[in-house]
Formats: structure tokens, C-alpha cells, sequence
């Protein structure tokens, strides 16, 4: 207290109360807005992409599941039908035909995706230039375009093509084979594309698995007498067996939707009498264009989100009884 104020307190008059110096803002509140900013900052960054995610992936999906139960089509909202479109679909005769070529894409396909990339890769490990010119040689597939790839496999196996006039030249055949004209070499034609642009990708996923593989484990089977092949069947492949079954996993999807090899080898026609169709093509056939039934062509699309995903549980099942066994 000042010395007027204790003068004044004497003469028992009232004492004013003591005036308090101002406060600006202290470290803890600036420590707030910092932690608050520190937090919300990658949530900001992250909306933009959610969005697209919501509006394209979430709100899309629940639409096509409300259109595969009406018959609406591009000019017309439709009116609630029930399930007279999966009545219909499995009536349609292009429909069985796309079935039985996707599950027969899966069946002939994936396997080769499996294993193919794996051998790849174990020959290809190592960091000599040799090796990273190999590496970078089968990746190259990879970032093709589908048009460009299409162009290169159309004119190789076209009647006058490369690939005929190489045989002929050697006097293995008489006459061109009809790569693109026949149902069944069109189909096993467009297998052999999609096997040669997976190589590479899968190869770079193989690559990173056989990296975490302990060089020890080799080393031990030599000395027991394990020679190369016996090292990447007791070795190599239980050692890669999680990415295996990712693989797997990622073949048998993109097998099953396969779209662009067989609309470029058939210029979009899907082959003689659209005997070649695959269920990604019927569903682009069925939902596009001015006559577009887009309710039916969401019915055959939630028919495929079924089977693929029965195709999944089934695979994950098998990996864990064949895990269980193997414990």
C-alpha cells in the first residue's frame, strides 16, 4: 500500500482495492492455439480427398444399390421393381457367357500371377546393373497404357502380324491362326497380355518380400545339401507366403473385372456374337450410352461385388486351416 493509502486507512477511511497490473496472453494460451492447430492440420489436408472419397466411392455405391432394385435408365429415374433385375440377369444369355469367361479369366489367370512373378523375382535379386536393367526391363509393361498395349498386341497377332508370319516362315503353320477372330484364342490371347503386364507389378511386390527374407536361412539350407530349387521351395516360398496370399487376393479381383485387354484385342465388339464378353464389359454395355439401363446394369454390378467377395472369404478360409495345419 502507497503511503496515501495507509494515511486514508487510518482515518478509517475506505481503502481502495489494489489495481492489478494487465495481463497479456501467457505462454499456456499460446500453447493452446499451437497444439489446436498442430491437430487440425492433417485433418485439413486429408478433407479434400475424403470428400471425392464420399461423394465417388460412398454416395455412388449406396446409389447403385437403390438403381439395381429399379428400372431406371439414363432419361428416366425408374420406379421400384424389387429384384425383377437378378430375375432377369440370370435369364440373360450374355450374362452367362460374361460369367463363365470371368471365372475362367480367374482360373487360368491367377495361378500364373502367383507364381510366375515369384521366379521372376528370385532370379532378378541382387544390385548389379545387370539385374536392375532386368528389373526396370519387366516393370516397363507396367506404366503402358491400355491403347498402347492394345496397338502392340493387335498388330503382333494380327493374320499378317509377327507372330503369324514367323510361324509360317519357320513352316510350323499353313495358314494364319485367327488370334482375334476365334472365340477361344481371343479369350486365351487377352490371358497372355494380362499375365505379361501383372509380371512386372507383382514382381516389385515379390521383390520387397524376398528383402525381409533372413540371407541366414539360406546359407543353413546349403549346407544341408538344399540345392537352388529345393532352397525356393523350403525357403523361399514360406517365407514369401503372406505376400502370396496378397497376391492372390489382388489377381483374383482384377482377374475377375478384367476390362481392357479384351476390349482392345476386339476393338470393343467383344468378339464374334459378343461371345467373348467379360461381366466389367456386359455392365459398360448395360450402363452406358442413350439406351443405358443403368438399374440393370447396377444388378449385375452388386452381383459382382458378391462373387468377389465370396471368392475372398473362401480364399481367407483356406489360408487359415492350411495355417493351422502347418502350426
Amino acid at each position: 500500500m502507497t503511503e496515501t493509502q495507509t494515511t486514508k486507512a487510518r482515518r478509517g477511511g475506505p481503502t481502495p482495492a489494489p489495481v492489478k497490473e494487465s495481463e497479456g496472453p501467457g505462454p499456456a494460451g499460446a500453447k493452446v492455439h499451437r497444439s489446436l492447430g498442430t491437430n487440425l492440420a492433417p485433418y485439413l489436408f486429408v478433407f479434400p480427398a475424403m470428400c471425392i472419397v464420399v461423394i465417388f466411392v460412398f454416395i455412388a455405391a449406396l446409389n447403385t444399390f437403390r438403381l439395381a432394385f429399379t428400372d431406371s435408365t439414363l432419361l428416366k429415374p425408374g420406379k421400384f421393381v424389387g429384384i425383377q433385375n437378378f430375375i432377369e440377369l440370370f435369364h440373360d444369355e450374355y450374362f452367362s457367357t460374361a460369367l463363365l469367361n470371368s471365372t475362367l479369366y480367374v482360373v487360368c489367370v491367377v495361378p500364373f500371377m502367383v507364381i510366375l512373378p515369384l521366379i521372376l523375382a528370385n532370379l532378378v535379386t541382387g544390385n548389379s546393373r545387370i539385374m536392375g536393367f532386368f528389373r526396370t526391363s519387366f516393370y516397363m509393361p507396367v506404366v503402358m497404357s491400355a491403347v498402347v498395349v492394345g496397338m502392340i498386341w493387335s498388330n503382333l497377332l494380327d493374320p499378317k502380324g509377327l507372330v503369324n508370319s514367323i510361324l509360317e516362315s519357320l513352316h510350323i503353320i499353313h495358314s494364319p491362326i485367327p488370334f482375334l477372330s476365334d472365340r477361344w484364342l481371343i479369350l486365351f490371347s487377352s490371358m497372355f497380355v494380362t499375365i505379361w503386364l501383372g509380371l512386372g507389378y507383382y514382381m516389385v511386390i515379390y521383390l520387397t518380400a524376398l528383402a525381409n527374407i533372413d540371407p541366414s536361412l539360406y546359407e543353413a539350407a546349403e549346407l544341408d545339401g538344399a540345392g537352388p530349387v529345393r532352397q525356393f521351395l523350403y525357403v523361399t516360398m514360406p517365407g514369401v507366403r503372406s505376400t502370396m496370399l496378397l497376391i492372390l487376393m489382388l489377381s483374383t479381383i482384377a482377374a475377375f473385372r478384367v476390362f481392357n485387354e479384351v476390349y482392345v484385342l476386339t476393338n470393343g465388339t467383344a468378339g464374334p456374337g459378343a461371345q467373348d464378353i467379360t461381366m466389367s464389359m456386359l455392365i459398360q454395355r448395360e450402363g452406358t450410352g442413350l439406351m443405358a439401363h443403368t438399374g440393370y446394369a447396377s444388378a449385375i454390378s452388386l452381383v459382382v461385388l458378391v462373387i468377389v467377395g465370396t471368392m475372398l472369404i473362401l480364399q481367407s478360409v483356406v489360408e487359415r486351416w492350411s495355417g493351422r495345419d502347418n502350426d
